[in-house]
């Protein structure tokens, strides 16, 4: 009976502990929504090299992460959600793109912002999107000749 008993206590502290792992790595790696930002989301033709984790950056520097990826069934576009800061006020025509950060480095999404009067308010969309460019396809067009 005491076996029991000590079995069960240790197990619920490694199951305490696992939490606690789990917690921690949401945060430190930003898929959870911090406090104090807002969530948005952009239709991308492609989100190819995006991935949940993803920096979200303006002029270099990451103001966010991506938190997820879905496909739109009505119009077959990758929907991106990412966080930015609150305190962040972005006009109604700033522009999502895929850039990467090479010719062999990963990609991130970049957010450039616009000038129009009205701002973006948090779960609002971004509407002015350029998806990922493939570089194989690139290489494919000027390998057969260029204009295609």
């Amino acid at each position: 009976m005491a076996e029991n008993t000590t079995e069960t206590l240790i197990g619920g502290v490694v199951l305490a502990a696992a939490i606690g792992f789990l917690v921690f790595a949401a945060q430190s790696t930003g898929v959870a929504a911090p406090s104090g930002s807002n969530v948005l989301h952009a239709s991308f033709r492609s989100v190819e090299g995006v991935s949940v984790g993803t920096d979200v950056r303006m002029a270099g520097v990451k103001i966010g992460t991506v938190t997820g990826l879905t496909l739109d069934k009505a119009t077959y576009r990758a929907v991106a959600t990412f966080t930015v800061p609150a305190d962040l006020e972005l006009a109604t025509d700033t522009q999502a793109l895929i850039s990467s950060e090479g010719l062999l480095g990963g990609n991130f999404v970049e957010i450039v912002p616009g000038g129009a009067p009205g701002n973006l308010k948090n779960g609002d969309e971004v509407t002015e999107t350029q998806g990922a460019v493939s570089v194989v396809t690139l290489l494919m067009k000027f390998a057969a000749g260029g204009s295609k």
